[in-house]
């Protein structure tokens, strides 16, 4: 076996993308290797490139949209074998005993740990990961399209689905990018009426393909009172992230109805508590989710027919990929490929 491998890391904060070899890592107690075959570049890997996360330590290689093979196993990892298909998302393991695990809310670990952040990720041809936090892929989703699903996907399918919505309620997605666009089929396929808000009129079309029965162009009109036509919504999942835009939702809101952000504006959101008191309404972040949490995502997408719309790159183009998700016109989730 070769002893050496390709990765793409930066070295400082604002550093330009290098492609280095480096030695293939072994795995350790509690770890297994993971030979990467795909790994989705997200919008939050700027963090890593600026060097914009508390306690970030240099050279890192990013990438927690990784999709692979066990390659090896570390001493005391019985629940994984070498060749089982397998994916590590943003959530990078947890403690097991803090307070919030001792509750079973694995995500909220005062010592939780982000991969490509904390250990270095899935830009690269191997990765070591702790085995709690892997998830099996099912083995007819390619790992291209199932990267994506580790981070975007299981972010907006746990968001959709405790959200409070039932089957037949008036859900809105707003936004229609590499969160929206998995955001729209999911609610479709979970049975809610499906609204999209976007702005031009240019945008319906995929609205509609994605699974949308009704398309709002924020830039022509007021979505919250279109949303009101439609009874108000019992759910609204905010994926682009612009404060202003967010906050106005509110209003499209039905009573009881839950203004769901998985984005991160820089800006605050400004709410009215008179609209949050007299309907009842709440707004509430949501984040990511456990390698189970992963896990149901991709059965439910395999089931549903669910998949994002990706472009790939080679590994050697990590610095085009990268330019094409930060730039927004990446069509919708930037893929890089390895061993090509």
């Amino acid at each position: 076996m070769n002893k050496k491998m390709k990765a793409a890391q930066i070295s400082r904060p604002d550093g330009n993308w290098e492609l280095v070899e480096r030695d293939i890592p072994e795995p350790d107690l509690g770890t297994v290797r993971i030979k990467v075959e795909a790994c989705g570049v997200c919008h939050s890997d700027v963090f890593v490139k600026k060097g914009a996360w508390p306690g970030l330590q240099f050279p890192r290689v990013p990438g927690h949209e990784v999709a692979g093979r066990i390659d090896a196993v570390g001493s005391n990892v019985t629940e994984w074998r070498k060749g089982q298909r397998v994916g590590i998302g943003w959530h990078g393991g947890h403690c097991f005993v803090c307070e919030q695990c001792r509750l079973g809310d694995f995500t909220m670990c005062v010592n939780r740990k982000v991969t490509g952040f904390d250990f270095d990720g899935g830009y690269a041809d191997y990765m070591i990961a702790p085995a709690a936090a892997v998830a099996a892929i099912p083995d007819n989703l390619p790992a291209e399209e199932a990267g994506p699903f580790m981070c975007a996907g299981v972010t907006v399918y746990n968001a959709l689905r405790h959200s409070g919505a039932r089957g037949g309620d008036v859900v809105a997605v707003h936004g229609i990018g590499g969160l929206g666009h998995l955001g729209i089929q999911f609610a479709r396929q979970m049975g809610f009426q499906t609204v999209a808000i976007g702005r031009g009129k240019d945008k319906e079309s995929l609205a509609k393909k994605l699974g949308a029965h009704y398309y709002i162009d924020s830039a022509a009109g007021n979505a919250p009172a279109e949303l009101k036509k439609l009874g108000g919504a019992r759910a609204i999942l905010a994926t682009a992230p612009n404060a202003t835009a967010i906050s106005v939702l509110l209003d499209g809101l039905s009573p009881n109805g839950k203004l769901v952000v998985p984005a991160a504006p820089n800006e605050p959101l400004t709410v009215s508590a008179a609209a949050l008191i007299t309907g009842r309404r709440s707004v509430a972040g949501t984040y990511s989710g456990t390698a189970k949490d992963a896990e149901d995502t991709l059965a439910f997408s395999v089931l549903a027919g669910v998949r994002p719309m990706i472009e790939k790159y080679p590994l050697s183009r990590v610095a085009d990929a990268y330019e094409q998700m930060n730039s927004g016109k990446a069509r919708f989730r930037a893929v890089l490929t390895m061993g090509e």
